[in-house]
């Protein structure tokens, strides 16, 4: 049997796709992310167009995630709609569903995290530079 919403593990599916073509343009271009031994917006001397292609594809992927996570855990409670007890499920489907909501609550704040890194450096925003009135301990606490 399927999960729960087709359409919606195949929605997931297909966003893999993208996001892999972009790490491969990434890969054409430019050879590999080529930051060196960090992501630090003030330490970062790197072509911006690929570092770019590397964090969208990162957001695809969570995206697609997110929705796998939210499939997985919609067929759990749907696999016995008549009798369906949570302290009936086996061990093993506990973890799964615990897994996948630990998931969807936190691919967004690595999402967010990203973000900051884009906006960073291609807007000049200075969330993690000192010398912007940034906070460089928020880098350290977000990765």
């Amino acid at each position: 049997s399927d999960l729960m919403f087709p359409r919606l593990n195949n929605f997931s599916f297909w966003l893999l796709l993208p996001s892999l073509m972009l790490m491969i343009l990434n890969m054409m271009l430019n050879n590999n992310i080529n930051t060196g031994w960090t992501l630090y917006p003030p330490l970062i001397n790197q072509n911006f167009i690929t570092l770019n292609f590397i964090i969208f594809s990162l957001h695809l992927n969570g995206l697609s995630s997110i929705f796998s996570s939210i499939n997985f855990i919609s067929s759990i409670m749907v696999i016995n709609n008549n009798n369906f007890f949570l302290n009936n499920l086996t061990l093993y489907t506990w973890s799964i569903m615990i897994t996948t909501f630990l998931l969807i609550v936190s691919i967004p704040v690595l999402s967010s995290a990203i973000t900051m890194i884009i906006l960073d450096n291609n807007l000049n925003m200075n969330f993690f530079n000192p010398l912007g009135n940034g906070n460089p301990i928020l880098y350290q606490h977000l990765f």
